[in-house]
């Protein structure tokens, strides 16, 4: 079978195509024998593998179960396609999915990753009203971060280590309700042992080192990537000396926020805000 290598920087296609041959060869099976495990020919994986057809979800997520990669094609069939996310994040969420350590900071409102179902849907519906995304691509957005926050049920789940600014507990998203349970799902998240939650409060002022928010991924082999993004596009930032400097302010922002426990304390407070 013609296992021609593809320019996995070429297109979103190509790039889950190259990652499905590597995963392969990695549990060292041919074409046919995956194809047997999933139930599809091994002419059909080779054109998924040359980015010659676009994979199927289906296809993704047998692919991704056979050869035990966390999720990662599934999370790549999503950047094929589709318009929803913003340029540049759909690779970020691929690295995402298979960091051993996730770091965040966030502020206006919750992270991705630790925000509830209902939560995300109201983040959406107030960019729908908005006229910037259809109802379509908003259903596709949060799709999107459900199948994301499933990497942190499996096993081995990655380290989070989120420092989240006062405002992402403080700007109420989806009204009372909505909120209180994001909030109760803050405190869930934090009993967590891979789990770290940090509250950064108002009063750093100008100490806070970043203005937009921020991750840090360190993957199982290679140098820790970051990424942050504007409205228009994402970034991931590979160079060495400007992920130091992220590195850096994190820490002395980990060492300046509010404790753990003193941050559940604070949401807990908040919590009560809600339903005076």
């Amino acid at each position: 079978m013609n296992e021609k290598e593809v320019d996995p920087s070429s297109s979103p296609a190509a790039a889950f195509g190259t990652q499905l041959r590597r995963s392969r060869k990695a549990k060292g099976l041919s074409q046919g024998e995956l194809g047997a495990m999933i139930n599809y020919s091994d002419t059909y994986v080779s054109y998924i593998e040359r980015a010659k057809r676009p994979p199927t979800k289906k296809f993704a997520m047998r692919a991704d179960e056979a050869l035990e990669t966390g999720g990662t094609l599934e999370l790549m069939w999503w950047g094929i396609g589709h318009t929803a996310m913003i340029e540049g994040f759909p690779e970020f969420a691929t690295k995402e999915a298979e960091a051993t350590a996730i770091r965040l900071f966030a502020l206006g409102w919750l992270p991705g990753l630790l925000q509830t179902r209902e939560y995300a849907e109201a983040v959406e519906a107030a960019v729908v009203g908005r006229g910037t995304i259809s109802q379509e691509q908003a259903v596709e957005r949060v799709d999107f971060l459900v199948a994301r926050q499933e990497r942190l049920n499996r096993t081995p789940a990655p380290l989070v280590h989120a420092v989240l600014d006062e405002s992402c507990i403080r700007s109420r998203v989806g009204g009372p309700d909505v909120m209180d349970r994001a909030l109760q799902h803050l405190e869930d998240l934090a009993q967590r042992p891979n789990v770290i939650l940090q509250v950064a409060p108002f009063h750093l002022g100008s100490h806070r080192p970043f203005i937009l928010p921020l991750a840090l991924l360190t993957p199982r082999e290679g140098a820790v990537l970051g990424y942050t993004e504007t409205l228009q596009r994402g970034f991931l930032e590979r160079n060495i000396q400007t992920i130091a400097a992220w590195r850096n302010d994190y820490d002395r922002l980990q060492v300046e926020a509010l404790s753990q426990a003193a941050s559940v304390e604070l949401i807990r407070a908040v919590r009560k805000e809600l339903h005076p």
